[in-house]
């Protein structure tokens, strides 16, 4: 089985392949201090109270990281624990097969690449996908699988702290979807705000970024994925599909392009 990692900014996302498909996954909280010998700890903890590994070995390790520090860690966890294991980790020099056209490809998150070989795969080009993370990313594919641009707008839980933070009268809230859009209590009128808010941004942008996109825009899929997507992809009228394993398809096709 193939055990992909994505750490991100807030959350690691860890599912487990068997073949095409994921049969397991997990959500723990990103935190930098973590050694490499805590974070075998963590791993083994899960893969250990899973079923679906009785018996069955971890045979191959993929990890994208926007978070230099763990990524080392992560380098040195797989070296000491998983050393007989294949282990690729997506940086400089591994074949990911999406040309980047940017001014500096090294400023790219290795996370959008990877999202953006997935998307092509699954849906064709030209695409939008749009992740919803500590940031809200936008990110441009073009027709012939090229990386050609992103859009980076403050994610909606950073949004919500920060409301929160700086209104003296303001609260956080769960985010839900309210009874409707014109609110009769403060709570709702928040979840209202920030709900149909960040709905109509991605309607917003999209639009934009599927003009320049393409000659027809109708002909640029938008691809929703990540932790908060589920609060946004019902109300907002550009999104396409919505694929919450995203990240880690793209991670495995990419073990499997470099693991040979």
């Amino acid at each position: 089985m193939l055990l992909a990692i994505d750490v991100g900014n807030t959350h690691t996302v860890l599912g487990l392949f068997e073949g095409e498909d994921v049969i397991e996954h997990w959500r723990i909280a990103t935190d930098a201090r973590r050694t490499a010998d805590e974070i075998a700890v963590v791993l083994q903890g899960l893969l250990g109270q899973s079923p679906l590994l009785k018996g069955t070995d971890v045979n191959g390790i993929v990890i994208c990281s926007t978070v230099p520090s763990v990524l080392n860690e992560m380098r040195e966890m797989c070296r000491r624990y998983y050393g007989d294991v294949t282990a690729v980790i997506v940086e400089p020099g591994v074949r990911t097969g999406v040309p980047v056209r940017m001014d500096n490809p090294k400023e790219v998150g290795s996370d959008r690449i990877v999202n953006a070989l997935a998307a092509i795969q699954l849906y064709g080009g030209p695409c939008v996908i749009v992740d919803f993370g500590t940031a809200t990313s936008f990110d441009a594919v073009s027709a012939k699988g090229e990386y050609v641009g992103a859009v980076t707008a403050p994610g909606i839980q950073i949004s919500v702290d920060a409301l929160a933070a700086a209104g003296a009268q303001l609260h956080k809230v769960e985010l839900v979807r309210p009874r409707s859009v014109i609110a009769k209590n403060t709570v709702e009128a928040l979840q209202a705000g920030i709900i149909y808010g960040f709905a109509g941004q991605v309607d917003g942008i999209v639009e934009r970024m599927a003009a320049e996109l393409a000659a027809n825009p109708d002909d640029v899929t938008v691809v929703a994925t990540g932790s908060a997507a589920p609060l946004v992809v019902s109300e907002a009228r550009s999104i396409d599909m919505h694929e919450p394993w995203l990240t880690l398809i793209g991670l495995r096709l990419i073990y499997h392009r470099n693991a040979t």
